[in-house]
């Protein structure tokens, strides 16, 4: 039979990158996206030194007609379309008194829009092959975090969105995986705004909360301490491979503890106790 073929968005850096090198040496067919084709260098770098192949396109999930002709191309150039892996995102650090609406927008446009427009192009043609919707949210898909309200915000409706398509999907032959890592060691956490929400709040009554938060989290986000992208894309292959995948996977053992905080945490409490912490300033 031939090798599935999958399709991948956000795979400049990061997690994205690790996934796509890491499924097509486990024999998928992947096809690679990214907004921005300059920034391919190092993928193609990871491919080569991985000896693999890969096909690579340009792709900006928030551009409707441009991610209709990816997929349409990709079925047509690979004859099918066995799964799609939404994993472009976009971070950012604020607080709503401080940032511009126009900065909730873009979040929901990247990581809640952009996982609802591929879905929908991608599951006809999942449907007809039998095939699997993959989808990187984070833990801040199921916890809400200090100074990260856009951002979750977008996760948590993106999570949403697909337990709540889960049933439906899987009853035309489609399964749903949610994948939730927590803190992982890639460029993320710099592109998030960092600087300039540090810089927004000086002066302001959150200057001493958000740089609490701050200093903690690039602990966090540390190599040292981080989940690797090597790891999560293990995770998502494990995904893409096996019969029949959970609906929702954490990455790591310190995601399913703090995902699992949520879900004991009826009344709130104990989620905040634990979120209060992260911008104590005494």
């Amino acid at each position: 039979m031939a090798a599935p073929v999958v399709l991948i968005t956000g795979t400049s850096s990061g997690i994205g990158l690790a996934t796509a090198v890491a499924a097509a040496a486990q024999g998928f067919t992947v096809v690679a996206t990214m907004r921005d084709p300059s920034r391919a260098d190092a993928l193609t770098s990871a491919a080569q030194a991985a000896g693999v192949e890969l096909d690579v396109r340009a792709l900006d999930v928030t551009d409707a007609e441009a991610a209709a002709s990816v997929v349409s191309g990709v079925v047509a150039d690979h004859g099918r379309l066995d799964m799609l892996v939404n994993n472009a995102g976009v971070g950012h650090v604020g607080t709503i008194e401080l940032d511009d609406i126009a900065e909730y927008r873009s979040a929901m446009e990247v990581n809640f829009f952009g996982v609802v427009a591929l879905t929908k192009l991608a599951l006809p043609h999942l449907r007809a092959s039998g095939g699997r919707l993959i989808t990187v949210t984070s833990v801040g898909g199921v916890v809400g975090q200090p100074f990260n309200e856009a951002y979750c915000a977008a996760k948590f409706a993106a999570e949403g969105f697909l337990e709540s398509l889960a049933p439906v999907a899987a009853s035309v032959g489609v399964d749903v995986v949610i994948v939730e890592p927590g803190a992982v060691a890639t460029e993320f956490a710099g592109n998030a705004g960092v600087d300039a929400a540090l810089a927004l709040a000086a002066g302001t009554d959150y200057a001493p909360a958000i740089d609490a938060y701050v200093n903690r989290t690039l602990a966090q986000f540390s190599p040292h301490t981080a989940q690797t992208p090597a790891g999560v894309a293990d995770a998502i292959v494990a995904a893409m491979s096996v019969d029949s995948p959970a609906i929702r996977i954490q990455t790591s053992d310190s995601a399913r503890a703090f995902a699992g905080a949520k879900i004991a945490d009826l009344d709130g409490s104990r989620v905040s106790g634990i979120t209060s912490g992260w911008i104590a300033t005494d």
